[in-house]
This record gives structure tokens, C-alpha cells and sequence, in this order.
């Protein structure tokens, strides 16, 4: 019974959770590559099982995993930095047995997203180039040999400061999906173990993440729907974020948030998937806690 304890609050390494995002988004990746060729169609209006139907007719069943290997480093970089930051942390300001408020969740959630964010821009512009490089004529594809490859072309063919193109908008990004997932992932397991109903199993976990996956769909709709409607606009319709905000909120405050269930779809399974696989690395490989006494 001892053992089973100590099994259940073993502590993390900070590279767990790049680890299990990379696992995750092996699994995800298919609904990752279909988001960016909706996103970049230039005529059509396919929905999400059409544009894969077309791809698979295109390109065969693997089309639906051009870029892994892009996808795999933006975890290994993005993720790793942002779960490194928030564990390491945690587990200092915890480490008299006492549980972080939830502020201190949100404000270590929102540096170390802000910072992953960074980190994960390269590696994130050579993920959305390799997805989006089939649907380009032969004559103008730019054939990655894989993401190394294409990090290493960008930054001899384009300059280094061109593969942090985006950098903004990807940090102010993972700000909201961080603090959605990671602060309010904790928060809801701890409240839910509190309640003496729950354990500390694969079931609750399940629970928390798909809970937490939802929260940072929510905080990230509004800048998506933003990103996507600049992107589509001809070019001067806005000068600043702000004025796009101000013309998307004249349709009301729900305006922010459509196609809520398409980005869910995306981001709740993988979400769910990282926390579990997470937590399942944590269990079986973790760190036993410091023996009191």
C-alpha cells in the first residue's frame, strides 16, 4: 500500500512534459496539419473531413503526417521550456509541503509560456511551411528533408531573425494556453482531490484535462479569431489588433469565439493527451518525495 502512495506522488522531471506533449502531438498531428490547410485555403470552402479526404487522395494515408518532425521539436522546445519553468518553479514554492495559490499558478503559467513561446517560434514556422507544402506548385515547394533541415535553411537562405517571424503573436499565444492548461490543470486536480471523491488516477486526470483543455480554448479563441481575421482582411482594412477587436466586438462579444468546437477538436485532445501521458511518465519514472523525519 506504501508503495502504491509513493507511486501516486512521485514528482516530475522538467522534461516530462516536452516529452508528453511530443507524444501527444504524434498522435494529434493530422488534426494539426488539417487546421493549417483550412486556415491557408485560397478558394473552397471545405470542412474538416473534406480537406482530409483530400489529402489522403493526394498525397496517401502518410500525407496526414507531413511535418512530423517539425510538430515533434516545437514540443521538445515550446513545451519542454514552459512545463520546465512552471515544474521547476512549483516544486521550489512548494517545497515546504505548502500548495501555491492559484495566482502564483497564472503568474509562473504566464512566464514560462511567454518564454516557450519564444523558443518555439522557429521550429513552429518550419511545422506550418512543411504541413502547407504540398498544397504549393511543385516549382515552389521548399522540400524540408525534415525540421533540422528546414531550421537550418531558413536561417541561411532568409536570415535568424526571420525564423522568429510571428514571435508576438505565438507568445501571447502560449501566455493563454499555459496559464489554460498547466495553472488551471493543477487547480482543478487539487480541488477535485479535496473533495475526498476523487483518487489520484488515470480517471481524474482524464477529468482535469479535458476541463483545462476547454479553459485554454476559451482564453485563446478571442486572439485566434483575431490572428485569422488579419491574416484574411485585405491589406490595410486594420492598422492595430485593437482595431480589428473593435470591429469584430460591433457583432457582439460572442463574435470572439466562433468556431469554438473546430479549435476545441484541436487543442482539447491534445490537452488531454499530454496531461495523461504526463502523469503516467510521472508515476513510473518520477522522483519519490523526500522522506519525512
Amino acid at each position: 500500500m506504501a508503495a502504491s502512495v509513493d507511486k501516486r506522488n512521485r514528482i516530475g522531471r522538467w522534461y516530462f512534459g516536452g516529452l508528453a506533449s511530443a507524444g501527444a502531438a504524434c498522435c494529434t498531428h493530422p488534426l494539426d496539419l488539417l487546421k493549417v490547410h483550412l486556415q491557408t485555403q485560397q478558394s473552397g470552402k471545405l470542412n474538416l473531413i473534406q480537406m482530409g479526404i483530400k489529402v489522403v487522395k493526394n498525397d496517401g494515408i502518410m500525407g496526414l503526417y507531413n511535418g512530423l518532425s517539425a510538430s515533434v521539436l516545437r514540443q521538445l522546445t515550446y513545451s519542454m521550456t514552459r512545463f520546465a519553468m512552471y515544474e521547476t518553479a512549483k516544486k521550489h514554492l512548494q517545497a515546504d509541503g505548502s500548495q501555491m495559490p492559484f495566482y502564483q499558478k497564472v503568474l509562473v503559467a504566464g512566464v514560462s509560456g511567454a518564454t516557450g513561446g519564444l523558443v518555439g517560434t522557429p521550429p513552429d514556422m518550419v511545422n506550418v511551411r512543411m504541413q502547407n507544402d504540398v498544397k504549393l506548385p511543385k516549382e515552389q515547394r521548399r522540400n524540408y528533408k525534415h525540421a533540422l533541415d528546414g531550421l537550418y535553411r531558413v536561417v541561411k537562405e532568409e536570415g535568424p531573425l526571420k525564423s522568429f517571424n510571428g514571435a508576438t503573436m505565438a507568445s501571447s499565444r502560449a501566455v493563454l494556453v499555459t496559464i489554460g492548461q498547466l495553472a488551471c490543470y493543477d487547480q482543478i486536480k487539487l480541488m477535485m482531490l479535496k473533495t475526498g471523491v476523487f483518487q489520484d488516477n488515470i480517471f481524474l486526470h482524464l477529468t482535469c484535462s479535458t476541463m483545462a483543455g476547454t479553459i485554454a480554448t476559451f482564453l485563446t479563441m478571442p486572439l485566434d479569431v483575431m490572428k485569422t481575421r488579419m491574416m484574411n482582411a485585405p491589406p490595410g482594412t486594420y492598422a492595430t489588433l485593437m482595431a480589428c477587436a473593435v470591429d469584430i466586438a460591433k457583432a457582439g462579444p460572442m463574435g470572439f469565439f466562433k468556431g469554438f468546437i473546430p479549435a476545441f477538436v484541436r487543442l482539447g485532445p491534445h490537452t488531454v493527451l499530454t496531461f495523461v501521458f504526463f502523469e503516467q511518465i510521472r508515476q513510473i519514472f518520477g522522483d519519490d518525495p523526500p522522506q519525512e523525519g
